[in-house]
Parts: C-alpha cells; structure tokens; sequence
C-alpha cells in the first residue's frame, strides 16, 4: 500500500482569524490543495502584524484549546477535508498559565494532537515551557512528531520523537531574525541523523524571515529552503522512505539506529544522569509498516502513540 501524503507548507504572515478562514478556503480550490496542510508559529496571534505589547497579545489571544477559535478550527477541517495544522496558538490552562502550543486537527473535524512547545526562545518568549514530546497517527499514511522553532536546536527533541515512531517531524517556526539561517542547516541534520522528514514552516515577511523546506529522510531537500516572500509549498511525502533509510542506510553505508548489538553494555550520559540502553535504543514501529503490536496510548501521544517508546525490536 502506498503511503505518500501531498503535504502545503503554508510560509504567510500572520493573519486574524478570518483573514486565515477565508485564504485557507481559497489556497484549497487552487493547484495548492493538499491532504495536510501547515501553517507556522503563532500564525492566528498577528504578532509582528499589530502594534502591542506582549501582555496586550496574550490578552487579546490566550484562550483555553477548547474554546471559541478551536470551534472554528475544527469547523474547517471538517468542512475541507484536510489535516490541519494552523501553527501555534497561546493556550490558556486551568491555572491561568499560557502555553505556546501546536494543534492539529483531521478531516472529521477532530482535535488530533495538540503540544506545548518545550525549548520556548528565552528569555524573550514569555510562555510557559512544556513538558511532554508528542506523535499522532494519520491512519493510511504513518505517525507524525511535533515541534516548534526553537526545539529544533535541540537534538534531544527530534530524537526523541524518531523513537517514538514520528516518520515525519512537522517544525512550526516564527523567526523574524537571521537566526533563521542555522536553523535551516538544523532541520537538515535533525532529518539526517533520525532519518526521518522533516517539515519546517516559517512565517513569510513582515512577520518572518521564511526559509520553509521539507527534507527527506537522507537529508534531501524535496522543498528547498524558500525565500521570505509569500508562498504555499506543496511536496510529497512518502513515508515508506523512512523504513527504506533504516533497512538500506542513508546513502547505503550509514545505519545510526542499528548501531547497538546484543550483549552491549548500557552507555553512561553523565549530562543526563542516565544512560542508553542498547535493548531499548530503536525507535517505536508504526502500526502501519509493521506487525509489531500497536503501542498502549499515553499522555504524550494522540490517538495511538506511545509517550515511552512502545515496544521496541
């Protein structure tokens, strides 16, 4: 069975609501419609659009994920028949905190996955940090990781995802800084060294310096790094490359998540007062590209995934 996704990155300036409504409406009439589309960070909260201050944004943007936008979020994913990733939008939790969180939603109109960004950009964002890694499953297709700019300087993150069976990594990024040079590179390695995808989108100018790309699971850019204008980026995705990568090696001689071989002593990581366990070290199998029984849900996991890596070969 064929697993490719036609996936839009979506690199615009932050809209309102409405003006999001109605453009994401006319992109998915257009060449532009894909099976998933992504928008970037904070894209709903027109930061960098509006003149106010922070206190002023997360007044005017902050609401509980199921509140008033989140009706009109699931609204048109239902009524597009997309996967639907509009960026981040500023969670408010029960104890009044403010989280910056990537929502997705399916085509039945169904909040999928939601995360709240865990490397926030401090000390100039103000938002609480998150503390959990999440994948979802797109059934038919495979199971996607979640990040958010600033996460992707941390290998830990997108490492962290691979093991739990992420096949593609989707970045949302709102960088209006040259900043958005390293982190190009980044997303490279970051899809290289777990071979998986990687989808990084960023905001398109005023608001963002752009750069958006899709990298496959050896480091090939299927969307080559854009410039800042704005634009809608449409790539396939074939998840099947994933197993391909790991069965073959990338570029056929390098397989980094077959290193460990029985009978291997567990590796110190004195920076984390732990360890590699070599019989735990491959990544979760998707459902879908294997008969390895699906993984028991957990906290940081839509739908089917696993928070701790599920079983492992």
């Amino acid at each position: 069975m064929s697993r490719h996704l036609r996936v839009a990155l979506v690199q615009t300036p932050a809209q309102s609501l409405r003006d999001f409504s109605d453009g994401l409406r006319k992109r998915m009439k257009s060449p532009n419609a894909a099976q998933l589309v992504i928008y970037p960070e904070l894209h709903l909260c027109s930061l960098g659009v509006e003149s106010m201050s922070e206190q002023e944004a997360v007044d005017a943007y902050a609401e509980p994920l199921d509140g008033p936008r989140d009706r009109v979020l699931r609204s048109l994913a239902r009524e597009l028949g997309i996967w639907l990733v509009p960026g981040t939008v500023l969670e408010r939790a029960e104890d009044g905190s403010v989280y910056n969180t990537a929502v997705v939603y399916n085509p039945d109109g169904e909040r999928a996955a939601q995360y709240r960004k865990v490397f926030t950009w401090r000390p100039y964002e103000p938002f609480c940090p998150g503390r959990e890694f999440v994948v979802f499953d797109m059934p038919g297709h495979g199971r996607v990781g979640l990040s958010i700019c600033y996460d992707s300087w941390y290998p830990e993150v997108t490492r962290h995802l691979a093991w739990m069976g992420a096949e593609l990594v989707i970045n949302l990024v709102q960088t209006p800084t040259t900043g958005r040079t390293q982190e190009i590179p980044l997303n490279q390695a970051n899809a290289i060294v777990n071979q998986v995808w990687v989808a990084s989108v960023n905001g398109a100018s005023p608001t963002a310096h752009g750069g958006s790309l899709l990298v496959d699971p050896e480091g090939h850019f299927q969307i080559p790094a854009a410039g800042m204008e704005d634009a809608t980026l449409v790539g396939i995705v074939d998840f099947d490359r994933v197993g391909a990568a790991r069965t073959y090696g990338t570029s056929g001689d390098s397989w980094p998540w077959d290193h460990f071989r029985e009978g291997d002593s567990l590796l110190e990581l004195p920076l984390y007062n732990g360890y590699i366990d070599p019989s735990t070290w491959r990544p979760t199998t998707p459902p879908l590209t294997s008969t390895v029984p699906r993984p028991t849900a957990g906290s940081g996991v839509a739908e089917t995934g696993a928070k701790d890596g599920g079983s492992h070969e």
